[in-house]
C-alpha cells in the first residue's frame, strides 16, 4: 500500500449506472464538496427520459460528468480521467470517452453473464482485452455495501441501495475529498429517517476505507483550490440561478413575483425553487396546462406583479397565442424556455438549441418580442434579472432562452450583493398624469405607462384586438393598424440602445471568428482558448442578446476573413444572421445529438476551416 499523493491541475470524472443507481445524487454531492473546498468546476448531468428506463441496457444509463481544477473551468470536459461504471451498460456507453490509461472503477458484482447480454457485449470485457491500457479497479461494491450496513435497522431489500455512496467514498479517497459535507447532507435529507442516514454514511465510510487499504490504487490525488475572485461562493445549477435572478429582480423592482406555469422537463426545477419563497412575496401556480399558466401570468402582470411563466419547446408552442396577447396589450412578462431536443416530445432530457426561431418568429402576425439567452449555469441569474428589467422598463414580453445543459449543470457562483445589480424602474402612472392615455408613449423607449386596475381615472381597455394609437380603444382602421405594427417593432428595435455591445475574445483581426450563442459558451471558449495558446489565429464572439442584436455586430463581423456559426441545431441563428446582416458569408458547424460540443471536435473543425 502506498501513501503517495500526486498533484493535478484538472480532472474529469464520470459517474454512470442505471437510472435507479443514484448517479445524479452521487455527482451532485461530489460537486458540492469540490466547490466547498475551492475548486472551480463545471458539470453535465445526462439521464434517460423514462422514469425507470430498461434496467441494465445502454438506453437506461444515467450519467454525471464533472470537470474540476485549480484554474477557471468552462466546460465539463471531454474524455474522463476516471469512470465509475456500476454495470456493463454504463461501461459500454462510456468506453469511447475515457482517456488512455484512465482509471475505471466497476462494481464487479454487476458484471455477470446476464449483465453482459443486456448491455450487448459479445464477450466479457474484463477478460477479452477491451480494457487493456486502462487502470481497472474491480470492487465488489454491492456485497461490501450490504456488509457495511449490516448493523442498520433497514429492510433487506434496501441494503444495496447505498452502493452509490460506497462508490462515492472510493472517489473521495482517490481525490482527497472530505466526507463531512456529504455526511451533513445525509443527516439533513434523512432527518426523519435516521437509520437510512446511518446506512448511507456507513457505506460512504466503507468505500473510503476500502480505497485506503487496497493495493490496486497506487496513489491518491489532490487538486488545489482555484484562484477565483474573492467573495462568497456556492455551487448553483442554471435552473436555480434563474429562479434566484427573478427573485432578485422582484426585490429590486419592489414588485410581487408571480409564476404561472405547467411542469415540463427540463424547466420544472424553476417552479420547485420559486415555490419555496412565499416569504419573498412569491406566488407560484401550477396550472392545469401551458396556456392557463401564461394567461394567469398575463393577468398578474395587468395587476402590477413581475409575471413569469416557464416552459420548454413544446410548451412554448402552446403559449404562442398568449405571448402575442401580452405583446399586443404591451404588458411586461418573462417567458423562460429551457430548450431540449425536438421536435414534438423529442428528447426531453437531452440538450439542444432547438427553439431560437420559434422564440423570434413563432407567433401569428407581426409579433416582435425581446429574446435573450443565458450562456452558463451561473449567469442564468444575470440574464433572468436582465429579462425582468427589460420586460418591466420596456413594457413588453421577454423570452429568456436557456437549455437542458446549463439548466441542469452546475458551477461555482459568486453570490452578488444588491449594489452590484442595476436598478429596475417600473414606469407606473401616478395621480399627476392628468393627460394620461393608455397608449401614450415614452419618447426614448416607446413604452406605455403601467396602469394598475382599480386606480380611479386610469381605466382602459385590454385585450387582443388592435389598439388605436394613444387611446388604446379598439380600432380596425387600416392606417392605424400599420402604424401600430411599426411602433411595436420599433419599440423592440430600440432595446439595442439599452443592451451591451458584443465583445470579442481574441484578436480584433483573425483568420477565423467563431460565433456562438447561449449555452454553447463553455465548449467554444475552451476550444478557442486552447487554439489561441498554440498561436492559432482565431477569435470568439458569443451572443446573449438575440432580438435585437447588439448594435456593433456588423462592425465586428467586418474585421474577419471567415466566420463560422456554431449551434446545437440545424442552423437557426445563422438564418437570423443571414436575414439581419446579409452582407457576410457565414460558415456553419452544427451538432444535433442531444449532447454539447466537445473541445476536440471543435478544434478539429476550426483548424480545418483555417487551413481550407
Amino acid at each position: 500500500m502506498s501513501n503517495k499523493v500526486e498533484e493535478l491541475d484538472e480532472v474529469v470524472i464520470k459517474f454512470a449506472g442505471d437510472s435507479g443507481d443514484g448517479m445524479q445524487l452521487t455527482g451532485s454531492q461530489f460537486s458540492n464538496t469540490t466547490a466547498f473546498i475551492g475548486n472551480d468546476l463545471a458539470t453535465f448531468p445526462d439521464f434517460p427520459a423514462e422514469i425507470r428506463a430498461p434496467q441494465g441496457t445502454v438506453a437506461g444509463v444515467s450519467g454525471f460528468k464533472i470537470q474540476f481544477g485549480n484554474q477557471q473551468i468552462f466546460s465539463p470536459g471531454d474524455e474522463a480521467d476516471v469512470l465509475v461504471a456500476m454495470n456493463p451498460a454504463a461501461l459500454k456507453a462510456n468506453l469511447n470517452w475515457i482517456k488512455e490509461r484512465g482509471t475505471i472503477i466497476i462494481d464487479s458484482d454487476s458484471f455477470k453473464a446476464k449483465d453482459f447480454e443486456k448491455a450487448q457485449f459479445e464477450s466479457n470485457p474484463l477478460e477479452d482485452g477491451t480494457l487493456d491500457g486502462f487502470n481497472l479497479i474491480e470492487a465488489p461494491i454491492t456485497k461490501l455495501t450490504k456488509d457495511s450496513v449490516a448493523d442498520c435497522d433497514i429492510e433487506n431489500k434496501f441494503r444495496s441501495r447505498s452502493k452509490n455512496m460506497f462508490a462515492l467514498g472510493i472517489v473521495y479517497w482517490l481525490f482527497s475529498r472530505p466526507l463531512s459535507i456529504t455526511e451533513d447532507y445525509l443527516d439533513t435529507k434523512f432527518e426523519k429517517l435516521p437509520e437510512i442516514a446511518k446506512a448511507n454514511k456507513a457505506a460512504l465510510k466503507a468505500g473510503y476505507n476500502y480505497a485506503l487499504t487496497i493495493e490496486l490504487l497506487p496513489s491518491s490525488y489532490t487538486v488545489k483550490a482555484a484562484k477565483l475572485p474573492k467573495g462568497k461562493y456556492r455551487s448553483i445549477t442554471g435552473n436555480i440561478a434563474t429562479a434566484w435572478g427573478l427573485l432578485a429582480a422582484g426585490e429590486r423592482a419592489k414588485l410581487d413575483l408571480y409564476l404561472g406555469t405547467y411542469p415540463i422537463t427540463p424547466a420544472s426545477d424553476i417552479l420547485h425553487e420559486l415555490s419555496k419563497y412565499k416569504n419573498f412575496n412569491v406566488v407560484s401556480l401550477q396550472a392545469e396546462d401551458e396556456i392557463a399558466g401564461i394567461c394567469s401570468a398575463i393577468g398578474a402582470s395587468f395587476a402590477g406583479s413581475l409575471a413569469i411563466t416557464s416552459t420548454s419547446g413544446p410548451g412554448l408552442a402552446l403559449k404562442g397565442e398568449a405571448i402575442g396577447l401580452a405583446m399586443m396589450t404591451e404588458l411586461p412578462i418573462v417567458i423562460i424556455d429551457v430548450q431540449r431536443g425536438g421536435p414534438s416530445t423529442g428528447l426531453p432530457t437531452k440538450t439542444e438549441q432547438s427553439d431560437l426561431l420559434q422564440a423570434v418568429y413563432g407567433r401569428n402576425g407581426e409579433s416582435p418580442v425581446i429574446v435573450i439567452a443565458a450562456s452558463t449555469p451561473s449567469n442564468c441569474f444575470d440574464y433572468a434579472y436582465m429579462a425582468a428589467k427589460l420586460a418591466i422598463e420596456h413594457m413588453t414580453p421577454v423570452i429568456l432562452l436557456t437549455d437542458g445543459f446549463i439548466a441542469n449543470g452546475a458551477e461555482p457562483w459568486k453570490i452578488k450583493s444588491v449594489g452590484e445589480m442595476a436598478n429596475i424602474l417600473p414606469d407606473f402612472v401616478s395621480e399627476g398624469d392628468s393627460d394620461w392615455k393608455a397608449y401614450n408613449r415614452n419618447e426614448e423607449k416607446l413604452n406605455r405607462k403601467w396602469a394598475i386596475p382599480g386606480m380611479k381615472g386610469f381605466e382602459h381597455r385590454i385585450g387582443g384586438l388592435e389598439k388605436q394609437e394613444s387611446t388604446g380603444n379598439v380600432s380596425y382602421e387600416p392606417d392605424n393598424h400599420e402604424a401600430m405594427v411599426k411602433i411595436r417593432a420599433e419599440k423592440v428595435a430600440r432595446v439595442a440602445n439599452f443592451i451591451p455591445e458584443i465583445e470579442v475574445d481574441g484578436h480584433e483581426i483573425a483568420d477565423l471568428l467563431v460565433i456562438g450563442w447561449g449555452g454553447t459558451f463553455g465548449g467554444l471558449h475552451t476550444a478557442v482558448a486552447e487554439m489561441q495558446a498554440n498561436g492559432e489565429s482565431v477569435a470568439h464572439a458569443h451572443f446573449n442578446y438575440i432580438n435585437p442584436l447588439p448594435k456593433n455586430a456588423k462592425a465586428v463581423f467586418s474585421k474577419y476573413k471567415k466566420i463560422v456559426v456554431c449551434e446545437l441545431n440545424n442552423g437557426q441563428f445563422v438564418k437570423l444572421l443571414r436575414s439581419e446582416l446579409p452582407e457576410f458569408n457565414y460558415l456553419q458547424y452544427n451538432k444535433i445529438q442531444g449532447l454539447p460540443f466537445s473541445k476536440g471536435e471543435l478544434i478539429t473543425e476550426f483548424k480545418r476551416l483555417i487551413e481550407a
